[in-house]
C-alpha cells in the first residue's frame, strides 16, 4: 500500500485543523514577574493579575527581590510610596525635599487616599481578589534564601518555586509582563 500526495494532503488537512481546535480551545496565559515591593508597584501586578482572572484568562505572578514584600503578611499592610527620586510624583519635588523627614510618609498617605476615592482596593483587598479569582501567587525561593523569609512569613496561599517551576508556567504564556 503506497501513500499519495492526496492522502497527505488530507492527513496534513486534518492535523491542522486538530491543532486549531486544541489551541482555539486552550485557556489564554498571562505571566507577571513583581520585583518592587513599594506601593506605588504593588498596584499595577495585583490589578493586571485580578483583571485577567476576570477575563477568563488564567494568571500567575512571580514575586522576587523585594516584590516579596507584597505578598510578605509582616510588611504587605505597610508599603510605602518613595518621594525620594520619584519623577513620577504628582508633585514634583526636588530631591533635597523628598528627603525630608515624613515625606515618604505623606506621599503613602496621599496615594491611599487617591486610591481610596475612586474606590480601588487595598493591596491586602486585591491579594485576597486574586487568591479567590484563582490568581497564582508564586514566591522566588531563590530570593527567599537570599533575604532570609521563611513560608510562615508570607500570606496563605503562596507558592514558593524557583525560577524554572515559574518559567515552565512562563513559556506557554500568551502575555508575559515584568513590574
Amino acid at each position: 500500500m503506497s501513500v499519495t500526495d492526496q492522502d497527505i494532503k488530507y492527513i496534513e488537512k486534518i492535523v491542522e485543523e486538530k491543532v486549531r481546535k486544541v489551541l482555539s480551545e486552550r485557556k489564554k496565559r498571562m505571566a507577571l514577574i513583581a520585583s518592587k515591593g513599594t506601593l506605588d508597584m504593588a498596584y499595577p501586578p495585583l490589578i493586571l493579575a485580578t483583571t485577567a482572572a476576570a477575563m477568563d484568562i488564567e494568571c500567575s505572578i512571580f514575586f522576587t527581590f523585594y516584590g516579596l514584600d507584597i505578598i510578605n503578611k509582616n510588611k504587605n499592610k505597610n508599603l510605602k510610596v518613595p518621594s525620594l527620586a520619584n519623577p513620577a510624583m504628582p508633585i514634583p519635588l526636588p530631591n533635597i525635599i523628598g528627603a525630608l523627614p515624613g515625606m515618604t510618609s505623606m506621599a503613602t498617605m496621599m496615594m491611599k487616599s487617591w486610591m481610596s476615592k475612586v474606590n480601588v482596593p487595598s493591596i491586602t483587598e486585591l491579594l485576597d481578589i486574586s487568591k479567590e479569582t484563582g490568581v497564582k501567587l508564586i514566591a522566588c525561593q531563590m530570593t527567599m534564601d537570599v533575604m532570609g523569609i521563611k513560608k510562615e512569613d508570607l500570606i496563605d496561599g503562596v507558592e514558593v518555586c524557583g525560577a524554572a517551576g515559574f518559567l515552565e508556567f512562563a513559556a506557554e504564556a500568551d502575555i508575559t509582563l515584568f513590574v
